[in-house]
């Protein structure tokens, strides 16, 4: 504002001079219109002057107005400045309040983050704890992934119906019984997998897994039924290797071995698929080595030698028509030192009795006396003791059928020799309905190293005279004839199977040792089965069978008779004449399976 008066003030003064000046020269005009040139040059002089100050006055105002555009400039900046200020002061202010308040709530913070810092620390704990615990767990699922686990429940009730004409003996036998099985196999890696199962059943007889419900309530024996080891490579799909104690791994039937025995030694398996040939979709070659009996090298009735049994099966699958497949199959078995089934131990066959049997040379007639085998943990004694040491006995679980003699030394021994052939056919036709196939299953099996029988003979506990004895060759006992057909399946709940067997099967025709525990008899049988399966649920089966059986030349050594029947003293009560038959025995059993 200073700057502003002293312009004003300067603008006045130049006005005055100029008009001080502007009034003499108008006077000066009017009294001498003649003036002389002197005064003319003294006027312009003035004017001239005056019109100097004048520059001078107008650059004194522009350099003022420049200086007042500066202090509006500069005026301008300290307002800007001010507001600035002030807005810094109140932001000050406002964070002086925020400040002041946040101070009273100081306390209560520092105790919330405390807590939170203890919340997130337990938390991280409990999320570390937990990132551990489901490594385990994927480690355990990882395993656990890695094993197939099988088994099943079988709970049987059984009825036997056995009767003829006078026996005061055959009573009506019926029964409850329970079957257990439980096993896994596994992976080992890629190229091996490996297996084990346990199961009921007597440790002494290896062709049945049941327990019946008897002896008091006592716990049922459970004993290992499967240990092996499987070498089964990526590269080489069509090989397969097994050892161990395992399931069949070739084509078979109840003529050869009960389906609840499993083997023990070695099997391998050639296999391979065709998918482009026509009929024939798969070739397979199986090889195997079983052992049944180690001599410890100890000498004895077979010099040290092992008893086992070695062979080999050519199999396939041919698709012959679009709704028809056969599996087609032709087995070799050589068993090999088989006499050492007749001469086991007590310990062996777990017997608890030394009720003999007479066993007949049947060329010489002479008597040999065996103990019968039975359940149990059988003994061992050493002679320095001077007790009783353990006695040789039949294995023979569900008896013996087969034609024995004795020697002089009193070994008992086979007839025959074992070496079976056997041609399976298992055929399955559609019928349109897929849950209806047919299936027909047919077999014929011979024993190429049964001998001759060089006459009919029998053994009972009253000794006959071997010169009163009938004889007659009957050639040798060494075929079996076996058929099974049925209809339906057992895949899905609610599928439905009835099915009828057939069997004709010779005394010497395979060893009785091994053969189906449910039949009438190991071998010298005529068989028929009708049977019935339902699955109730997908893991639910109830089944039905009946075994309606009779011994097939009672006539024979060894042969399965009923009760009190005798066919070589017609002076018994019940006494079968040449051309008699034995009363059939009717086997029935209801089955409820769990399968897990």
């Amino acid at each position: 504002m200073k700057a502003v008066l002293q312009v004003g003030g300067i603008l006045l003064l130049a006005s005055a001079m100029v008009a001080q000046t502007a009034a003499p020269a108008k006077k000066t005009a009017r009294k001498s219109a003649s003036a002389s040139a002197a005064d003319v040059q003294a006027l312009k002089d003035a004017v001239e002057a005056q019109q100097q100050q004048i520059q001078a006055l107008q650059q004194q105002l522009q350099q003022t107005n420049q200086q007042l555009q500066q202090s509006s400039q500069q005026y301008q900046e300290t307002q800007q400045q001010l507001q600035k200020t002030q807005q810094a002061a109140t932001d000050a202010q406002m964070t002086a309040a925020g400040l002041q308040a946040s101070v009273a709530q100081k306390d209560a913070v520092d105790k919330l983050n405390a807590q939170y810092a203890d919340i997130q620390t337990t938390l991280t704990n409990n999320a570390l704890s937990a990132q551990d615990e489901q490594k385990r767990v994927s480690a355990v699922e990882s395993t656990l992934g890695r094993f197939r686990w099988t088994g099943d429940v079988r709970v049987r009730g059984e009825d036997f119906f056995q009767k003829y004409s006078g026996c005061t003996t055959c009573a009506d036998r019926n029964r409850a019984r329970i079957r257990v099985r439980f096993g896994f196999e596994g992976k080992l890696n890629d190229d091996f997998t490996a297996g084990v199962a346990v199961a009921t059943g007597s440790l002494g007889d290896p062709t049945t897994t049941n327990e019946t419900f008897t002896n008091n309530f006592t716990r049922k024996t459970i004993g290992l039924d499967k240990g092996y080891i499987t070498y089964n490579p990526v590269a080489h799909k069509w090989l397969s290797l097994t050892a161990g104690k395992f399931a069949y791994q070739w084509q078979r039937t109840q003529v050869t071995g009960d389906p609840d025995m499993n083997p023990e030694g070695f099997s391998e398996r050639f296999s391979k698929d065709f998918s482009s040939v026509p009929i024939v979709k798969n070739l397979n070659l199986n090889f195997m080595q079983l052992f049944y009996n180690e001599a410890s090298g100890n000498g004895g009735l077979f010099n040290g030698h092992d008893s086992f049994a070695v062979g080999g099966q050519i199999g396939g699958r041919l698709e012959l028509t679009k709704f028809w497949t056969m599996t087609p199959s032709f087995l070799v078995m050589n068993w090999r030192y088989s006499d050492a089934i007749l001469n086991s131990s007590f310990f062996a066959t777990q017997a608890t009795s030394t009720n003999n049997v007479d066993i007949i040379d049947p060329v010489t007639g002479k008597v040999a006396t065996f103990p019968v085998p039975g359940e149990g943990p059988g003994c061992s004694t050493p002679a320095s003791s001077g007790l009783q040491s353990s006695q040789a006995c039949a294995f023979s679980p569900n008896g013996l059928t087969n034609a024995t003699y004795a020697d002089a030394a009193g070994h008992l021994h086979f007839l025959s020799g074992f070496l079976y052939a056997d041609l399976i056919l298992n055929n399955t036709f559609k019928t349109g309905m897929a849950r209806l196939p047919i299936n027909l299953l047919v077999e014929y099996e011979n024993n190429l190293n049964a001998s001759a029988h060089p006459f009919d003979f029998t053994v009972t506990k009253v000794v006959p005279d071997p010169g009163a004895v009938t004889r007659k060759d009957l050639g040798s006992q060494s075929h079996v004839y076996y058929a099974d057909i049925s209809i339906g399946q057992q895949k899905t709940r609610g599928d439905l199977q009835v099915g009828y067997a057939y069997l004709r099967h010779e005394q010497d025709a395979t060893i009785a040792s091994f053969n189906e525990s449910d039949q009438r008899a190991p071998s010298n049988i005529l068989q028929h089965r009708v049977y019935a399966l339902w699955r109730i649920r997908q893991n639910t089966t109830a089944a039905f069978t009946w075994w309606h059986g009779r011994t097939l030349d009672p006539f024979l050594q060894n042969a399965s008779l009923a009760p009190q029947l005798q066919v070589t003293d017609s002076t018994k009560a019940h006494f079968l004449a040449p051309g008699q038959s034995e009363p059939w025995l009717n086997r029935f059993q209801f089955d409820l399976i769990y399968t897990f």
